[in-house]
């Protein structure tokens, strides 16, 4: 299970991996170096017989400096951090490529619908493909999604996609996905919702457009009976 969220399907999910990466790797590093600098000075000015110890007020100059010099490199290495995070915030959250195919994604307790384009392609009309729960996409496909609320805050959640996005009450919310390869994953709510917030998973089904077109066709088919 764990490997399957590890599992990087969309294209953008690389990008905010590796925003982490360098989130833990700066901090790691700052944390290993503080940890050997504290107990060495601990070590190297233990108790030691017939030395006083000294009354250190840290206003001169070269006591400063162990404050100074850290805290400037810090702030480097914050800015650093910043500078990718605005990267990734705007090729994923504010930079939408231009949409292939548009879902609409409504969230309520306890349950995900999911609205698809029939065979005609657009949304809203009167062939589209409801379902419950189940999300069905193409791969290699830019997908625009209107995420919705019916009742409460939810927060629609493709872990190997990387995606969270809050579903706010009277709001439609547009976020992106391109998936690259084939595939059924996990759908999750990730905002406590009330008492059947476990409750409500779902599954995005990512097909080739020819599985697709036939699952297509076969909703359209029983839909017309």
């Amino acid at each position: 299970m764990i490997e399957r969220y590890i599992e990087q399907v969309s294209t953008y999910a690389s990008d905010i991996d590796g925003l982490i990466t360098l989130i833990g790797v700066i901090v790691g590093f700052w944390f290993v170096l503080v940890e050997v600098v504290f107990f060495g000075l601990i070590v190297a000015f233990r108790e030691k017989k017939g030395v006083k110890a000294q009354y250190i007020t840290g206003e001169e100059k070269h006591q400063k400096r162990w404050i100074g010099i850290p805290h400037e490199l810090v702030l480097l290495c914050d800015i650093v951090i910043i500078i990718a995070a605005v990267r990734v915030w705007v090729n994923v959250k504010q930079t939408q490529p231009p949409a292939q195919e548009t879902v609409r994604i409504i969230a309520q307790q306890w349950a995900w619908s999911f609205v698809h384009p029939g065979p005609d392609g657009k949304l809203d009309t009167a062939d589209d493909i409801k379902t419950v729960d189940e999300l069905h996409v193409k791969v290699n496909t830019v997908y625009h999604f209107k995420l919705e609320a019916r009742d409460v805050l939810h927060s629609f959640s493709v872990p190997v996609f990387r995606l969270k996005q809050d579903a706010i009450p009277g709001r439609v919310i547009t976020g992106w996905f391109k998936a690259k390869r084939t595939g059924v994953h996990d759908i999750q709510c990730v905002e406590i919702c009330g008492i059947g917030h476990g409750l409500m998973p779902a599954r995005i089904l990512i097909q080739t457009p020819e599985e697709y077109g036939t699952w297509q066709a076969a909703q359209a088919a029983t839909a017309s009976k």
